[in-house]
């Protein structure tokens, strides 16, 4: 499989974040939700396939390695078949600034609209193909549906950010390896093994959960707006921009990017 060198991969990253910043409001909308609904579609494929298994006779690791197994499909589709992740986009975007070929303002743009975009497609299929279907209406998935909202609610502020930076720091791993193939069956490898990692450690994913926290709302998870938005959204927003933009973006920038910006 042909694959770039990791300063080619910079170069990718450049280009690709150039492109982003300077995409139409209507484009970044349209995108966004397409991101925020296949992501959301790997999340529900995540609770049907990995909250159905027997953790006390197969173990709790099995339900979690099958959790995070089935949910990268997700990213599959925002990298192969093409939409807007603000999760991605705070590694891709930055390099592209920072060597002057960007706008700052092209940035702050595309994170804000694509982040209302992915916010609208996440409640899309949380609500439509969620609730609407019956699909998690009985247990075991009514059960796992609740929990998992009120367990990322519940968690603390600190914890939640840095499961966010941690989140982050291996999707964007899984988007810069990505770019780094040049066949489907490079990329579709390259994403899965870093995301099925961050899942299967419970690390926490911004755009993910504005899939599983309103499906586990709208299914009665005690769980109100307030928490959702103040004590997870928030600090694991702010998490993945630092793990995204400063552990991948920045530190490639640094490593490589710095010679195109002086050339």
């Amino acid at each position: 499989m042909a694959f770039k060198s990791p300063k080619e991969i910079v170069q990718t990253a450049i280009t690709a974040g150039c492109a982003k910043a300077s995409l139409s409001t209507e484009k970044m909308l349209v995108m966004g939700f397409l991101a925020g609904a296949y992501i959301a579609l790997g999340g529900l494929l995540a609770i049907i396939v990995g909250r159905a298994v027997n953790t006390e006779t197969l173990g709790a690791g099995v339900g979690k390695l099958l959790f995070g197994g089935v949910f990268p499909v997700g990213l599959m589709l925002v990298i192969i078949a093409g939409a807007e992740l603000f999760t991605g986009n705070t590694a891709v975007i930055p390099p592209g600034c920072l060597v002057g070929k960007a706008k700052w303002t092209g940035l702050l743009k595309n994170w804000g609209l694509v982040y209302v975009g992915n916010f609208i497609g996440s409640l899309f299929v949380a609500y439509f193909l969620g609730k609407a279907t019956g699909l998690v209406a009985t247990d075991p998935w009514l059960t796992a549906t609740k929990s998992i909202a009120e367990g990322k609610v519940a968690l603390e502020w600190g914890a939640a950010f840095w499961r966010g930076v941690g989140c982050n720091w291996l999707v964007c791993l899984a988007v810069w390896l990505a770019l780094g193939s040049d066949d489907i069956g490079g990329k579709i490898l390259a994403i899965w093994f870093p995301i099925m990692a961050f899942v299967a450690m419970g690390m926490e994913h911004s755009i993910a959960n504005m899939f599983f926290i309103p499906l586990g709302m709208f299914q009665g998870a005690n769980v109100t707006i307030g928490q959702f938005l103040w004590n997870n959204l928030v600090p694991v927003t702010l998490g993945n921009i630092v793990g995204g933009s400063l552990l991948v973006g920045g530190i490639y920038y640094w490593v490589y990017g710095r010679e195109e910006k002086k050339a």
